[in-house]
């Protein structure tokens, strides 16, 4: 993982799920109001990110998946 965006993606999507584990359990009021003010940043703060992110790449929709590659989306099976 080179890029900062994808890191943030996962950060932030295990940080949800520690949230919503922890919303189930006995856990301080106060702890969780924090974590939820956190999120409400670190939530806009991650789409800004991966919006703005200069990553290219040269695959168009023609080379379909790359774990399942076709030739061409233009050629007809036989």
């Amino acid at each position: 993982m080179k890029n900062f965006a994808i890191k943030l993606v996962w950060f932030t999507t295990a940080y949800v799920f520690v949230f919503a584990a922890l919303n189930q359990t006995n856990v301080n009021i106060r702890i969780l109001l924090l974590m939820h003010s956190i999120g409400l940043i670190l939530i806009p703060f991650m789409t800004y990110t991966v919006l703005t992110d200069k990553y290219t790449t040269n695959k168009t929709f023609k080379d379909w998946y790359e774990d399942h590659p076709v030739d061409s989306l233009d050629e007809e099976e036989s």
